[in-house]
């Protein structure tokens, strides 16, 4: 049985080593108009951190074949993180997020390109600068009629070592490259799960959300996933206890309607791997 239901399981990519520190998971999946599905998404290990975004084409949403991949040297970055894949219409988009070397700073770069395989030698462009005081990283990016909206996990540095923390900001475009921040919208609860931190994964098309918390600063990179709902622009936590024990889900509809939900799950020896779900509900 599947965390969001009766759906079957099943693992698309194993954890690239055993034990802590060896991850594949934290990706986003788009479709085309034609129903093929692309998905991209980050692989780690404890040596080399993010090392890599791996872009991938599948015809089951399980099986997936490799058409490219992104290494943390073009970007400059020390780490790279979640990236958020959409399809233009004529194209398709991808936003990385960057570790700034020898720093807690983050960023977001878009990489655009007319076929999934070109975004690996696509110009990279800065949409989401951070700042001296804030990252930014883990986009979760929807067009929608026209209109571009983001939900941004933004990490203070204004302490050091509590760099940690998250909440969630959105933010607004008419072309998704030009961003007007519209504030925070999801953030942790003192003393509960999600104590220290709150950051969206995945919004539905009713404005329901996923979200990633913790409770301690010690859960870092344990985090469990939490339910949201939507108050307007922002979101409100639906319950006190976490829905499920993984993390960065991802939920993507293909044309004809069918809902497939990947999310990174940890296994016993450390490692985590991706895995996809496919809804029956």
């Amino acid at each position: 049985m599947g965390i969001l239901g009766p759906g079957r399981v099943a693992v698309a990519v194993a954890a690239p080593g055993a034990g802590p520190g060896f991850w594949a998971g934290a990706s986003s999946a788009a479709f085309a108009p034609d129903g093929e599905l692309v998905i991209a998404y980050r692989l780690r290990t404890p040596d080399q951190r993010g090392a890599g975004i791996v872009i991938a084409r599948s015809d089951d949403g399980e099986r997936l074949t490799t058409i490219a991949t992104l290494d943390k040297e073009s970007f400059g970055a020390e780490s790279l993180e979640r990236p958020a894949l959409v399809h233009t219409g004529g194209g398709w988009r991808l936003y990385i997020s960057c570790a700034t070397p020898g720093t807690k700073h983050w960023r977001i770069d878009v990489l655009e390109s007319r076929d999934p395989e070109g975004l690996a030698a696509a110009a990279s462009r800065t949409v989401f600068p951070g700042s001296h005081t804030v990252g930014v990283k883990d986009p979760v990016v929807r067009r929608v009629d026209g209109r571009w909206r983001a939900w941004i996990c933004c990490h203070p540095l204004d302490v050091h070592g509590e760099e940690d923390r998250m909440t969630t900001a959105l933010a607004t475009s008419d072309d998704g490259l030009d961003w007007t921040w519209r504030g925070v919208v999801l953030a942790g609860r003192p003393g509960t799960w999600d104590a220290r931190g709150a950051r969206v994964t995945a919004v539905l098309s009713d404005g329901t959300a996923y979200y990633d918390g913790r409770a301690t600063k010690e859960e870092n990179f344990s985090e469990r996933t939490g339910l949201a709902l939507p108050a307007g622009d922002a979101l409100s936590a639906h319950d006190d206890e976490p829905v499920a024990a993984v993390r960065y889900i991802d939920i993507v509809a293909s044309p004809s309607g069918e809902r497939l939900a990947y999310y990174e799950r940890p296994r016993q020896d450390g490692s985590h791997e991706l895995c996809v779900e496919r809804l029956t509900r």
